[in-house]
């Protein structure tokens, strides 16, 4: 080769060959770095395109797995409520078995009778209650509240005022004014209050509307809160008088005594609380209790839906969900049976084994109740099962899934580090002969200067 000065071809070549020995080794330590074998689609982009689609499934199979557990958690929840219910059914029955022996007075049957309705209250509370993050799991969650809006204003409920003996208004039955048969809210469930006077006694009478339909009815005794009766409100004194048929409570003060007062001495029989000949409420009024109807507010409350889809897949068909049905638990559903055409509990009313007639009938409405609950407990058990084996099934893709993408995308350390063992070897090489490389210019120093 000649020799020359303005070209070093020794010196290019050397330093070609490191700059490609050096990138090698880069891109070795990256992959060392890093733990994968593909980089960046230059190492492999079939590879790296296989692995990013299998990366994205292992991940939502192990989201998908979460899901099949908040699922069993959501179900357990309503077993348990469901055990507890049906510790109360079992309660009932021997209430109701109870009462049917001849050997009671009605007055024992009163006291058992307090017990079984304020129990069936309490499946109701319960199926109210009981929800999983706000989701309803064996009853609708009613939270229906007193339209205060209408109150102590003009037109509706304007006599429900401090000023005539009422404070407060409270609804206990959350289930009854939620009630929504024909889908419009519930601001057509209302009720509407007046006094009448019988002989010298004043009965305060409650009417509730249910969809726009006369319900139900309760009167309460309260001749003893008039002004100088056993029970009459003095100046700071308050009162509840509980309609428990209804699902209502109203807070009294002591301006109730005089109002009652006024209707033992102004009014006659039939008449109403300010003396007219109709039975109003303490004001005006053309039409009997239109000054004091009070509508509900519409139902913010939980409904139950018959069937919650749970994402148990890592893709978009019907095979990766399972859609899981609640049935209700109330005092409407249990006792109705298998066909749901039977009476329920809620239909025994309020003297559900106050006799020894509608006591042997209750056993039978329990008895029913008992396996409705059953019915609904199985179902929930069947979709734990499910869901269990769902999980295993998860865990086992999820594992086959991981091991495709570790061949893959996963590096083999061992032989990447051979690799970039090599590729230092041929670096430190490289850096050495290109120093040679120009040195070699100095052999032409000599000729000059001989």
């Amino acid at each position: 080769m000649a020799l020359n000065i303005i070209s070093n071809y020794a010196a290019n070549l050397a330093h070609r060959n490191l700059l490609a020995s050096d990138a090698s080794a880069t891109r070795s330590l990256a992959k060392l770095s890093s733990g994968t074998r593909v980089v960046s689609a230059r190492d492999d982009a079939a590879s790296m395109a296989i692995g990013a689609r299998l990366n994205a499934t292992a991940q939502a199979l192990k989201t998908a797995t979460v899901n099949v557990g908040q699922a069993n958690s959501m179900l357990q929840i309503a077993d348990g409520g469901m055990a507890t219910i049906d510790d109360i059914l079992v309660r009932m029955k021997t209430l109701a078995v109870q009462a049917s022996s001849g050997n009671l007075s009605d007055t024992e049957r009163g006291f058992l009778n307090d017990e079984f309705t304020q129990l069936r209250d309490e499946i109701d509370r319960i199926s109210s209650s009981t929800n999983f993050n706000g989701i309803q799991l064996l009853g609708d969650g009613g939270d229906v509240s007193v339209n205060y809006a209408n109150l102590n204003s003009a037109g509706l409920a304007e006599d429900l005022s401090p000023a005539n003996g009422f404070d407060s208004i409270g609804i206990t039955d959350n289930n009854y004014w939620a009630t929504d048969a024909n889908n419009n809210g519930v601001t057509d469930n209302q009720f509407k209050l007046h006094f009448v006077k019988v002989g010298n006694t004043v009965m305060l009478n409650v009417f509730t509307t249910i969809d726009g339909a006369t319900d139900r009815e309760q009167s309460i005794d309260v001749t003893d809160f008039a002004t100088g009766g056993t029970r009459a409100l003095t100046a700071g004194e308050k009162t509840t008088v509980n309609f428990d048929e209804l699902g209502l409570t109203f807070d009294l003060n002591h301006n109730i005594s005089t109002i009652i007062a006024n209707a033992i001495t102004l009014g006659s029989d039939g008449a109403g609380a300010d003396g007219y000949a109709t039975a109003q409420v303490i004001g005006g009024g053309a039409t009997v209790g239109d000054n004091s109807t009070v509508q509900m507010l519409a139902d913010n409350g939980q409904k139950l839906s018959d069937n919650i889809s749970f994402q148990i897949g890592a893709g978009n068909t019907s095979n990766d969900r399972l859609a899981i049905s609640f049935q209700s638990v109330d005092s409407s559903a249990l006792g109705s049976g298998a066909t749901g055409t039977e009476d329920g509990l809620d239909d025994l009313g309020a003297n559900a084994i106050s006799t020894a007639a509608n006591a042997q009938n209750a056993v039978e409405v329990v008895t029913r109740a008992i396996d409705d609950l059953q019915r609904a407990r199985a179902n929930v058990g069947t979709y734990q099962n499910r869901l269990d084996f769902a999980g295993q099934n998860l865990a086992t893709m999820l594992e086959n899934v991981e091991e495709a993408r570790s061949t893959l995308l996963d590096l083999d350390v061992a032989a990447e580090m051979t690799n970039f063992t090599s590729k230092q070897i041929l670096v430190q090489s490289g850096v050495a002969m290109l120093a040679q490389a120009n040195q070699m210019p100095q052999n032409l120093l000599r000729l000059l200067q001989g």
